[in-house]
Parts: structure tokens; C-alpha cells; sequence
């Protein structure tokens, strides 16, 4: 492959990744969730699965553990979680999603249905299915973390 055409594939590979995150900010806050941002998505993506501590959270993100914790400060303040004692650490608190937190992280989940549903149109079932194993080899392991 040559240099442009790599270039070319990197650039048309982030600008979906940049519409894909647009277009879920957009939905979410279409859904009443107007006052979060997409770094707050990455950051319940980790807290979804049971909680995490403020260090799970900055490894997660990719972030200092002030930055996480000013995160969570935010994210507390304005109901999306709580803190929690931390059920195997007595010096530890976990950060749970609320319910308003969940129902966030569900209006992400419609809105990136709506974006596949598009590709869907665009360019059929079975390529956007092929089009997700491919990328899914190649993807690398490990948490999605937004571009600061």
C-alpha cells in the first residue's frame, strides 16, 4: 500500500470515528441529556459493568487520578453516579452509575444503533457486518479511550 493510500485510509477511518462520536453526543442529548459531554460516555462505559475506583478510572481513561476524580466530581454533582464503600477495600470508594447514568448510557446505545442503522442503509447488512469482524481484528485490546 502506498503512502497516500494509507494516509487516505487513516484519515477516512478517523473521520468516521469522529462522526460516530458526534452523532452519539447528538442523540444523547436529543434524549434530555444535554449537560454531557463524550468523555463522560467513556468514562461510563468502565463504571457500567459494576462500578470502578477513581484509579480503575483513570487507567481507563488514560488520565492522571486528579483528572478522573474532577470526572467524577462532575459526574456526581450533576446525578449520573454515586460513590459507594468499596465492598473489598475499607480505604476505597466505588463509582457506581444511577439510574440517571444508566438511562444516559441507554440513549448512547439507541443513538449508535441509529448511526449503524444508516451504514446498514448505506451499504447493506453483510458489509457492515464483514466491515465490523475486519476492524475487530485489527482493533486493539483494552478500553476505548476518548482523544484529549
Amino acid at each position: 500500500m502506498q503512502n497516500s493510500d494509507a494516509m487516505a485510509l487513516s484519515a477516512a477511518l478517523l473521520a468516521v470515528a469522529g462522526d460516530l462520536t458526534q452523532r452519539i453526543q447528538e442523540g444523547v442529548v436529543a434524549r434530555g441529556f444535554a449537560d454531557v459531554r463524550p468523555a463522560h460516555g467513556f468514562a461510563f462505559a468502565r463504571l457500567a459493568p459494576g462500578g470502578a475506583t477513581v484509579t480503575d478510572l483513570a487507567a481507563h481513561l488514560g488520565v492522571t487520578k486528579q483528572a478522573a476524580s474532577q470526572l467524577v466530581d462532575e459526574i456526581v454533582r450533576k446525578g449520573y453516579a454515586e460513590r459507594r464503600p468499596h465492598p473489598g477495600d475499607a480505604r476505597a470508594r466505588l463509582v457506581v452509575l444511577t439510574g440517571r447514568g444508566w438511562a444516559c448510557t441507554r440513549a448512547a446505545e439507541e443513538a449508535a444503533a441509529e448511526v449503524v442503522g444508516d451504514w446498514v442503509r448505506t451499504l447493506g447488512e453483510g458489509e457492515v457486518g464483514a466491515l465490523g469482524a475486519r476492524l475487530a481484528r485489527i482493533a486493539p485490546g483494552g478500553p476505548i479511550r476518548p482523544a484529549w
